[in-house]
């Protein structure tokens, strides 16, 4: 997800950079000034401002900032509009890809689904395996649904064997992640429709670490 961020940053700074080195200049009634291609600059600004919003958070200097430079003024040009969203694209782009910004968000959902996870290993260890397993198979599966909000283009919502293929497909992590996730959604489908036997409390130990080491890696 981070990587593809900081992708997408490089890709909108070229892009901007060229819209910037095609102005054409014009004299207009009021006087001369710079005209650039207005569809292209839209087009990036709507790009720019969502990836501000993604990586950011809406909630960020970031994103008020550029928010408020998109308002046209009196008199006002799309290359004006440009010179002034500019510095605070290349602002949000420098901080996130030095590692000075976190999300949040995330640091918020990983409190709570590190709680979620205490608790399953507290009913696992007074022999409730089944809600244990159940609990830790939820955590996952709405890691992958927060995960699926943050890729670009978003990826929807479905069934979690979809999301998980969605995911490797966009290379969020690799066929070996997926192939553990798999694993853990049998032995909470397995809990859920109460086939005990299926399991055991040594692979639930199991399930609520890859869950852990999950979270770790890609909500953290």
């Amino acid at each position: 997800m981070i990587n593809k961020h900081s992708e997408r940053f490089d890709e909108l700074s070229f892009e901007i950079d060229q819209i910037e080195s095609d102005k054409v200049h014009k004299n207009g009634e009021y006087g001369s000034y710079y005209w650039v291609d207005e569809e292209k600059f839209d087009e990036w600004r709507v790009k720019a401002k969502g990836l501000v919003s993604r990586a950011c958070g809406k909630d960020s200097e970031y994103f008020a900032a550029f928010s408020n430079a998109e308002v046209l003024k009196p008199f006002d040009s799309k290359h004006s509009m440009l010179k002034r969203l500019r510095p605070i694209f290349s602002a949000a782009k420098s901080d996130f890809q030095g590692g000075h910004l976190a999300s949040i968000r995330s640091l918020v959902q990983a409190e709570v689904f590190g709680s979620e996870l205490d608790q399953a290993t507290e009913l696992l260890n007074q022999g409730y395996k089944g809600s244990a397993a159940v609990v830790a198979g939820v955590v996952l599966e709405t890691s992958l649904r927060d995960l699926c909000d943050q890729q670009s283009p978003i990826i929807p919502h479905g069934k979690l064997d979809k999301m998980n293929a969605a995911l490797t497909k966009a290379g969020v992590y690799n066929k070996l992640q997926q192939k553990k996730i798999t694993t853990i959604a049998d032995i909470r489908n397995s809990a859920a429709h109460g086939k005990w036997s299926e399991f055991s409390d040594s692979d639930v130990v199991d399930m609520i670490k890859d869950v852990q080491r999950f979270l770790s890696d890609y909500l953290s």
